[in-house]
């Protein structure tokens, strides 16, 4: 799994682009992020896992790519330039609350553990 430097600098020319930076403030941003996120969850709305991604890769394909895009949108909204910095010190948040050794296999919440 990888994306470039050169694809978040497409995503952030094509806002660019067509003015909609105006539009791009973080609250609507985190509201389009999160409607692009349903549309992605309603395709797996009253089918098994496997039935849902079988019948709808192609469509999952593209929601997931718009909620990415309004990702990467809100990032450059929000002066977050440093993706892998922000993953990474989220990442290493998540491992102080999730231990190997109390959360591999379950799925309890890490204030469950």
């Amino acid at each position: 799994m990888k994306i470039s430097e050169e694809t978040i600098d497409h995503v952030l020319k094509f806002t660019k682009d067509r003015d909609w930076t105006q539009f791009h403030n973080p609250k609507d941003l985190a509201i389009s992020l999160s409607l692009e996120a349903s549309e992605l969850l309603e395709l797996f709305q009253w089918l098994e896992s496997e039935d849902a991604v079988r019948k709808n890769r192609d469509k999952m394909r593209d929601e997931l790519a718009d909620v990415i895009v309004y990702a990467i949108d809100m990032a450059e909204a929000l002066g977050f330039d440093d993706l892998d910095s922000l993953i990474m010190d989220k990442m290493a948040k998540n491992a102080a609350k999730y231990p190997i050794e109390k959360a591999k296999g379950n799925s309890k919440k890490y204030n469950e553990l």
